[in-house]
């Protein structure tokens, strides 16, 4: 993974699968190749802090050797979260924003790719939930992959996907 490189005095920072980070303003939080896994972005309008997640998958108890606990949303929200509040985030204040959560595999069975994206959703959702943290916006779903990037100073996501145009959440 690439360090933080600054443009224009705006840090930018690389998120990677599997992994989150946080950071202030002036910062943007990147992450690539959102396909059936999905970004969550947390922010503190307060501090201007936000967080970024790249989660996989979405319960770490099917699994019996949990070495990246980031991978899964049932782990890493709270993570997050944990990371947020040890940088003077409250709960209280967080809100979220959630991208990604794909069908990437068109026209295979259903059955057989247990849709994960839409359980990695189906997952963030219920965790931000269980801490009271609103979900402000999503762009989830559909069959494209998406690069998610969140600006700290505004606490806006901007979303590419292949063929279309900047979308701003």
């Amino acid at each position: 993974m690439e360090p933080a490189r600054a443009i224009n005095n705006i840090v930018e920072i690389q998120v990677g699968i599997a992994d989150y980070k946080t950071a202030r303003e002036p910062a943007r939080l990147i992450t690539l190749g959102l396909g059936s896994c999905v970004g969550v972005s947390l922010y503190d309008p307060a501090l201007k802090l936000g967080g970024l997640l790249h989660l996989m998958l979405p319960d770490s108890t099917q699994f019996t050797n949990v070495t990246k606990p980031a991978k899964f949303a049932d782990l890493g929200i709270p993570l997050l979260i944990q990371e947020m509040q040890k940088e003077g985030a409250s709960p209280s204040r967080l809100k979220a924003k959630l991208v990604g959560g794909a069908q990437m595999f068109s026209g295979l069975d259903s059955k057989m790719i247990l849709n994960i994206g839409q359980r990695n959703v189906e997952k963030a959702r219920q965790m931000l939930k269980e801490y009271g943290i609103p979900i402000l916006a999503e762009e989830v779903g559909g069959n494209r992959g998406r690069t998610m990037i969140f600006d700290t100073s505004t606490g806006q996501v901007s979303i590419r996907m292949l063929g279309n145009k900047l979308k701003v959440i």
